[in-house]
């Protein structure tokens, strides 16, 4: 069996993207927090590891969100009724995303916190 042109697999992942983007609420509430972690990290002059850092989490939890998508129309499309390992998968990979989303916050509030409180103390 051939395999489709790489432009063409680029093509489908960015196709897979967007169709999250669109459909998912939780996604769109991870771009909100994103796009806050990326102007308190020019605004407070994060480090490069830290952008790094950053970087990897924000990588982290949006994969994430997007393979809990995945699992949740593979679940839908193969069973309407409730079935408890459907269910277990459903919330073994939102529970993923959470732990994920979970630590990023923790390690934000590492990076973030002591910038944070020494640019009011040097402010106010």
């Amino acid at each position: 069996m051939k395999k489709a042109p790489l432009y063409k697999s680029f093509g489908y992942a960015f196709a897979g993207i967007f169709a999250c983007l669109k459909k998912e609420r939780n996604i769109k509430i991870h771009l909100c927090f994103t796009a806050a972690v990326i102007f308190f990290g020019f605004f407070l002059r994060i480090s490069a590891v830290e952008w790094c850092i950053c970087l990897a989490l924000f990588g982290l939890v949006l994969s994430l969100e997007i393979v809990n998508t995945a699992i949740e129309a593979v679940v839908d499309l193969v069973t309407e009724e409730k079935k408890p390992l459907a269910g277990l998968a459903k919330d073994a990979a939102a529970g993923a995303v959470l732990t994920a989303a979970i630590c990023s916050a923790v390690a934000g509030l590492i990076i973030f916190l002591p910038k944070g409180i020494a640019f009011l103390q040097t402010h106010l």
